[in-house]
């Protein structure tokens, strides 16, 4: 999606071979109908998850109570249990899987690999580290890990592009240091476990699994101000991520300075990876996924980022209901689902990958 000026006289949505123009005064908006149907499509089913995922339960709620008791007209008792103890955890799913979805366009794009995504990287390594330092060390609340979570990510972040820096940052070269920073970082986290106490390693140990369990309206304060903060940036950097998928020279030619926009781009994916890491833990797979699947859902050159965080988030509230659904309570953690389903898309993604003679 581009804005760009245009003559003052309004005129109709037209079509084109790249999308529709809307004109509007001096200014065009230029869209892609099947990406913005897509995304539509994507945020009523994470809608209807959502619902569904509020209503299950041992005090199981009717989806239509539960709309109704969104509205302020439900059922006597159900307030407390839909609002207060059920609908932070099914927000925090929703939005920390359209910030990884949105982080994982971002890395991919910029690294032009599809397995460029912060999982693989160390970008959620260092968040998660940076995390758990402020659990284990400094018994922190959702503020402090926030912001454990954000030092972590932006040290590994600095740290990798520096090492990764040879007359300019290099998609294989980049994911290669990254894959580096999260062999280091796994021993790092490893060696926090040591020192923990008990109680403090079996809590850091189910949020390293990624979960959603006893979320709350902290998480989802946190999980909603990294999206408030850096999606604008993102959306606004858009039409750079998709002129450095061509290249540094072509973008250097038509005017994008390639590694001041790269860096940009990058802080903004961190800052996302490290936020969403702070509200849930590190949910594996997400971020790689949800952007390859969102591009061949929209069948849309460009790092669709609007289309990948629909997706992300819609991967996550799937996976939390299909796991409260089968086992019967939100005991299991959401990353379980996700790791397993990511395991075999990474295998199949290598396999591709291996097939089209780029690895």
């Amino acid at each position: 999606m581009s804005t760009t000026e245009a003559p003052r006289r309004g005129g109709p949505v037209r079509q084109g071979p790249r999308g529709a123009l809307l004109r509007t005064g001096r200014w065009s908006l230029r869209y892609d109908p099947r990406a913005l149907s897509v995304c539509a499509a994507l945020a009523v089913i994470a809608a209807v998850s959502t619902v569904f995922a509020v209503g299950t339960g041992s005090y199981a709620v009717a989806p239509l109570d539960v709309v109704r008791t969104f509205l302020g007209d439900g059922p006597p008792g159900a307030e407390f249990v839909v609002v207060d103890l059920r609908l932070p955890r099914a927000l925090v799913a929703v939005l920390v899987g359209f910030a990884m979805g949105v982080a994982g366009a971002v890395f991919q794009s910029l690294t032009r690999n599809p397995l460029g995504s912060p999982d693989i990287t160390g970008f959620g390594n260092g968040a998660s580290a940076g995390a758990l330092v402020a659990i284990i060390l400094f018994d922190a609340g959702a503020p402090q890990t926030a912001a454990g979570a954000v030092c972590g990510g932006f040290a590994t972040a600095t740290a990798v592009y520096l090492l990764a820096w040879k007359r300019g940052v290099h998609g294989y070269r980049l994911i290669l240091v990254g894959i580096g920073a999260s062999a280091v970082l796994g021993s790092v986290t490893s060696f926090l476990y040591v020192r923990a106490d008990i109680g403090k390693a079996a809590e850091a140990a189910s949020w390293m699994i990624g979960s959603l369990n006893s979320r709350d309206w902290s998480q989802v304060r946190v999980a909603a101000l990294g999206l408030v903060l850096l999606l604008p940036v993102v959306v606004v950097l858009g039409r750079r991520l998709t002129v450095l998928e061509m290249g540094d020279d072509t973008a250097a030619a038509l005017g994008v300075p390639p590694e001041r926009s790269r860096l940009l781009l990058l802080c903004a994916g961190t800052g996302l990876t490290a936020m969403a890491v702070a509200a849930a833990g590190p949910i594996p797979f997400v971020a790689l996924a949800a952007p390859q699947l969102a591009r061949r859902v929209t069948r849309a050159t460009g790092p669709n980022v609007l289309a990948a965080g629909w997706t992300g988030a819609v991967l996550v509230s799937v996976a939390d209901l299909a796991t409260q659904r089968a086992t019967g309570s939100a005991l299991l953690p959401v990353g379980v689902v996700t790791g397993v389903g990511g395991g075999l898309y990474l295998a199949w993604l290598l396999r591709a990958e291996r097939r089209a003679a780029r690895l």
